[in-house]
């Protein structure tokens, strides 16, 4: 575990902290963290063989606001350096590194958004699964106005998330937007009230822990791997993943608990 970011694990679920203050940037160092925090989790429990608690079943991805800034974006001195083609994809590359291993990290990821996320802040909310924002959050993709672009996966993710439309006016402009206007364009999932995001992120991670961890995972992929598919590819990918399901003996547990009126033991 690092200096900048930390998690805790218990009973299936990790709690993923920035703190890198003032403003939580995403410095190299930082990142560097978060990409290895998420590969560690990843690894989770592959050793054990039935043991559902050791693995990561859902993560929550939040950090400490000391500036009412959850993530105010990529370290702006690395811009300076910016001066070739090759500069560029150097960068992006190893931000889409950072930002993938969250995005395709095999079980739910849930952002809990407090304040201010700016420019990359943004973007790892859009890596992440699920967004809960507190109700004075402020959203924004700011990079053209330091002359570069959302190279986080801003300009892929949040199309898909909000429509082209919506994604080029707030990449275009580099205007912020609140969290109510987020939560109307589909760009997060909840608003709650100011300092209650980590909390109510907290009660929906306990929801999913209750479900079939294989099926989620298996949903989860499904998902994924149909947004970029035709319909009659996107079926056949649920079909192979049902087939996975049936594989982990899921349910057959969750026929028999419904059938006798009593909580599944998954795992």
């Amino acid at each position: 575990m690092g200096k900048l970011v930390r998690y805790e694990f218990d009973n299936g679920l990790a709690v993923v902290t920035l703190d890198n203050p003032p403003v939580n940037s995403l410095t190299v160092d930082m990142s560097n963290e978060l990409r290895t925090v998420f590969e560690e989790l990843r690894d989770f429990g592959t050793e054990d063989t039935g043991d559902e608690k050791k693995q990561v079943q859902a993560v929550i991805l939040n950090a400490v606001s000391k500036k009412n800034v959850f993530v105010a974006g990529a370290d702006i001195n690395l811009f300076l350096n910016l001066k070739t083609r090759e500069d560029g994809l150097n960068l992006l590359q190893f931000y889409h590194g950072v930002f993938n291993a969250i995005a395709e990290f095999p079980s739910p990821v849930i952002c809990a958004i407090e304040g201010l996320a700016l420019g990359g802040g943004t973007e790892l909310a859009l890596a992440c699964d699920i967004r809960i924002a507190g109700a004075k959050a402020t959203f924004a993709l700011t990079e053209v106005t330091l002359g570069v672009l959302p190279g986080g996966g801003g300009t892929q993710r949040l199309s898909r998330l909000v429509g082209a439309g919506y994604a080029k006016k707030m990449i275009f402009s580099g205007q912020q937007i609140d969290a109510e206007e987020a939560l109307r364009i589909g760009l997060v999932e909840q608003v709650v009230p100011q300092g209650q995001a980590l909390l109510e992120a907290r009660k929906l991670a306990h929801t999913i822990l209750q479900n079939a961890p294989t099926a989620i995972r298996c949903a989860k992929k499904a998902i994924d791997g149909g947004l970029d598919a035709t319909l009659a590819n996107g079926l056949l990918l649920e079909q192979e993943a049902m087939g996975r399901i049936c594989e982990s003996g899921e349910p057959i547990e969750g026929g028999k608990a419904f059938l006798e009126k009593r909580k599944p033991k998954f795992g």
